[in-house]
């Protein structure tokens, strides 16, 4: 492993852990990276139920924004603790650094992450040889800026994204149509999409790139996390034609990399029409 030195771990308000990113000032999974993970990823694309719908093809998760693994490590554990049949689980997680789950990885600091026993032993294989294996679970990783290695995955097309990089402000590149095209291009039939971030711009580009957009788990008072899919009909609460008239308010509306006639685009679209 190499050294950790772009990163640390913090006491949030909440009192749980979290890693901090000392470049960006970003935290990671504020909340606690057990609670966010389960409630706005592995609960929110209903993980387990999926798992069991089927026993054929294996369920292809990309885990877009590995950070200190808590998405991924969350999911794997779902995994292996299902009792009935089930499909395989194949995780991909792409991030650019190993940093936080390094430094997550750390004695002093798996319990806080839960990267200890079966799970903590794949996350350490997982980062000092990019893969780790079990008989329901595998778990790949794609290291490298996003554009190209979500280009190099859309042969394993994904059931389940998890969109969890920094924030727009942080990593704004993340956040645009062109990542969510990427994104939308190699998602197979019936994939969700799931990301903390309940941004305008955000919906509005997920929308932009050919997803159909909802209201996610809520975060806190007031503000809600986003689900998409690539039909409107996955969604269990999509935007409505009020958050439409909301955006044509909207003071900052849009992506950087959005067409000029964005708003006329995502009128047009299906979920809203009158």
């Amino acid at each position: 492993m190499t050294q950790v030195l772009d990163c640390e771990v913090v006491q949030t308000r909440s009192g749980a852990q979290a890693v901090r990113d000392k470049v960006s000032g970003e935290l990671m999974h504020p909340v606690g990276p057990l609670i966010e993970s389960q409630r706005l990823y592995v609960e929110s694309s209903r993980l387990a139920v999926r798992l069991q719908q089927s026993s054929g093809a294996a369920l292809v998760v990309w885990d877009v924004g590995l950070g200190a693994a808590s998405n991924a490590s969350t999911a794997w554990r779902c995994s292996e603790g299902l009792s009935a049949a089930r499909r395989q689980l194949r995780l991909l997680s792409f991030d650019r650094s190993l940093s936080a789950l390094e430094l997550a990885l750390q004695p002093e600091h798996a319990r806080a992450f839960g990267l200890e026993g079966s799970v903590g032993q794949a996350a350490r294989a997982l980062a000092e040889h990019g893969r780790h294996q079990s008989a329901h679970t595998s778990w790949e990783l794609r290291l490298g800026e996003l554009e190209s290695t979500l280009l190099g995955a859309v042969a394993e097309p994904a059931d389940i994204v998890f969109w969890d990089p920094f924030s727009p402000r942080a990593n704004p590149e993340l956040w645009t149509c062109a990542a969510f095209a990427a994104a939308r291009r190699g998602c197979r039939a019936g994939a969700t999409l799931h990301t903390y971030s309940g941004a305008t711009s955000v919906r509005a580009a997920l929308l932009l790139a050919g997803f159909a957009v909802g209201m996610g788990e809520r975060v806190s008072p007031g503000k809600y996390a986003t689900c998409a899919a690539t039909s409107v009909e996955a969604l269990r609460q999509p935007l409505s034609r009020r958050w439409f008239e909301r955006l044509a308010r909207s003071s900052a509306p849009f992506p950087v990399d959005a067409p000029p006639d964005a708003l006329e685009r995502i009128e047009v679209l299906g979920q809203f029409a009158r």
